[in-house]
């Protein structure tokens, strides 16, 4: 059994109750982990707190020496980890590697930015006597960095980079359907030097385990990617300690096609987009809008590629020119999956390539990439976060009613458009109620830039030079009694 990282420990927890971590393409168990209470929480706090004050002394060169002796570690194991990460999320080994690339690239990343960290001067009125302001940036402290299913190493690298480089010192809680490959990546961090306490994982599950991390007083920051509702809750928690929150919640991205898109590079980039991870990425491209006059040629490019699509186990290679895609994650986000696009049929959208559960694959919770056409703009595949390899296509006129469509939504955490046209690049760009929006690209969260969303897709932002700002709390500095004396009468003793 897999156990808990608790300053440089291995550790049960102290209900011994633990956790099973099912293969989705199996439906078998791949380990167990230990299943964290609040005193669980209360020990890996703890070590956070005895750890915090000599981290964040520590000078930010040394502290980005260590980060990159991890990162070395974790490269020398990548291959192990992609396929702990195959087994216990679904993803084929070609993602898997992909994750643990990611994660390296965004560590790298901060670990450049620990000595880049910048105040400010300012010069202020000599109401009160000459003096001067400055404002200096200090670690948050201790941070919980709650991470989801769907990409737990890209998603735990987003927090725990900024955070270590910041100088605060972190506690991890993985889904606990996926804890495996994080508390490998935590243990060679770890092994690399980084001093007990500064990085630990507790397991569990979030009603207990998160709850527990999310209202412990002596946690001040708190950086969460998942579900809206679950993000609400958080809100709910910690508002009223007035704790620092980044929330990157769930998205329902709309791409729109152009007239003048290069329709082949369109249909490859929203191909993979939505079905890449089994459709299962906040940033996925839910919704698609094409103009009528390229609709039909745009819906032939699209369904061949989607056709290429082939469910089964994440460690078999599918031969070419199939490739592969790895089951849902769970039975239960298979059957909602199921359930949404049975509610669009019932109200007449016709399927135009896929749907169900795929012949022969009754064990493991695959489902078959599935695009669809027709859909009313109130039902569940519009209205709702869709989870998986579910696509639904519109018709649109213009420019202006695609916008208004794409932004018919609770959700803005990215959006697309393709097309060469100048001013409806910079219209789409101005007016698409979105955190991100991606021209003649696929949806990817690159480590250089902000990544976060508006309205219901959450608040703050991860990713880029920005997200540092969330791990460090400014503070004013003035410094008075500047008069600068008179040569003749300076004391001596200045001189």
């Amino acid at each position: 059994m897999a156990q808990m990282l608790i300053g440089h420990d291995e550790v049960a927890v102290v209900s011994g109750r633990t956790i099973e971590v099912i293969n989705p393409a199996t439906e078998e168990v791949v380990d167990t982990v230990p299943d964290a209470g609040p005193e669980d929480v209360e020990a890996a706090v703890a070590a956070a707190q005895r750890a915090v004050g000599a981290w964040a002394h520590t000078d930010p060169d040394e502290r980005a020496r260590l980060m990159r002796a991890g990162i070395a570690r974790v490269r020398e194991h990548q291959q192990e980890i992609a396929d702990i990460l195959v087994r216990e999320q679904g993803k084929p080994t070609a993602e898997a590697l992909g994750e643990v690339h990611h994660f390296l690239h965004g560590m790298e990343f901060y670990a450049d930015l620990a000595s880049k960290i910048r105040g400010a001067y300012a010069p202020l009125p000599s109401t009160l006597g000459p003096s001067l302001g400055m404002v200096i940036k200090r670690p948050v402290g201790v941070v919980a960095a709650i991470v989801p299913y769907n990409f737990p190493l890209t998603l735990m690298g987003t927090k725990v980079g900024p955070a270590l480089a910041a100088g605060n010192t972190v506690i991890v809680k993985p889904a606990a359907s996926t804890p495996l490959s994080t508390l490998r990546v935590a243990q060679l961090l770890n092994e690399a030097g980084l001093p007990a306490g500064v990085l630990n994982v507790i397991t569990g599950a979030g009603s207990v385990a998160g709850e527990a991390l999310v209202t412990h007083p002596a946690v001040r920051r708190v950086a969460f990617t998942g579900g809206s509702a679950t993000g609400r809750r958080i809100i709910e928690l910690a508002g009223p300690q007035f704790k620092r929150l980044t929330l990157e919640l769930g998205g329902s991205d709309p791409s729109i096609v152009c007239p003048d898109a290069n329709l082949d590079e369109a249909a490859r980039g929203i191909n993979i987009g939505r079905f890449f991870n089994a459709g299962q990425a906040c940033l996925a491209a839910k919704r698609v809008y094409v103009f009528d006059e390229v609709y039909d040629a745009f819906m032939g490019r699209l369904v061949e590629r989607v056709s290429r699509y082939e469910p089964g186990e994440g460690w078999v290679k599918a031969q070419k020119p199939k490739i592969r895609m790895g089951p849902l994650h769970t039975a239960a986000l298979r059957d909602t999956i199921q359930d949404q696009l049975q509610d669009a049929l019932d109200r007449g959208a016709r399927v135009v390539y896929g749907g169900g559960i795929p012949a022969g694959r009754e064990r493991g919770y695959f489902f078959t990439p599935t695009v669809i056409e027709n859909a009313p703009h109130d039902s569940r595949v519009v209205r709702e976060e869709v989870f998986g390899p579910l696509l639904p296509v519109f018709r649109v006129k213009t420019l202006s009613e695609a916008i208004r469509l794409a932004n018919d939504s609770i959700y803005g955490l990215g959006s697309s458009i393709w097309t060469y046209n100048i001013k409806w690049i910079n219209r789409a760009a101005q007016e698409l109620e979105a955190g991100m929006t991606w021209v003649n690209q696929l949806h990817y969260g690159y480590d250089e830039l902000p990544f976060g969303g508006v309205k219901a897709s959450g608040q703050g932002r991860e990713h880029g030079p920005e997200a540092m700002e969330y791990y460090l709390e400014p503070k004013s500095v003035v410094i008075g009694d500047l008069a600068i004396p008179d040569d003749d009468t300076e004391d001596s003793t200045q001189q």
